[in-house]
This record gives structure tokens, sequence and C-alpha cells, in this order.
């Protein structure tokens, strides 16, 4: 299987509005119910997470790249 720098890509999700529960108590941190919170999340989790943080009941309020001047081949 052969790997681009699309698959390689890594973002950051703020997210607003995460609170402690019992789905986020098994998470190894805390969460804060005030506060916006900053998730690593690769390429090709994008979508897992995406949906995770929705069920969880957060908003995601900005998405970016780790390495945002890094081009593309």
């Amino acid at each position: 299987m052969i790997t681009s720098a699309r698959d390689n890509r890594v973002f950051i999700y703020e997210v607003s509005g995460l609170r402690q529960s019992d789905a986020t108590d098994l998470n190894s941190y805390a969460i804060r119910n005030s506060g916006n919170i900053l998730i690593k999340v690769p390429f090709s989790r994008l979508n897992e997470e995406t949906r995770r943080i929705t069920r969880l009941g957060g908003m995601i309020v900005d998405v970016r790249p780790v390495n945002p001047t890094a081009h593309e081949e």
C-alpha cells in the first residue's frame, strides 16, 4: 500500500461544549465544562472524530492543519 502526503496530514479540532459524562469518563483525560479544548486528529480519522464529538455534545468551532505551510505534492 502506497501512502501519500494526504494520508499523513494531521488537523487540530477546536471544540466547545464537551461535558463530562459516562462516555467521556472512558477517556484518559477529564473534559472541562467551560472553555474550548484542542484535539489533534489524523486525516484518516476526521469523520470518526467528528461523529464522536457530536455524540458527546460538543461543537467544532475550528479545524486547522497542524502544518499549514506544507504543500501537497
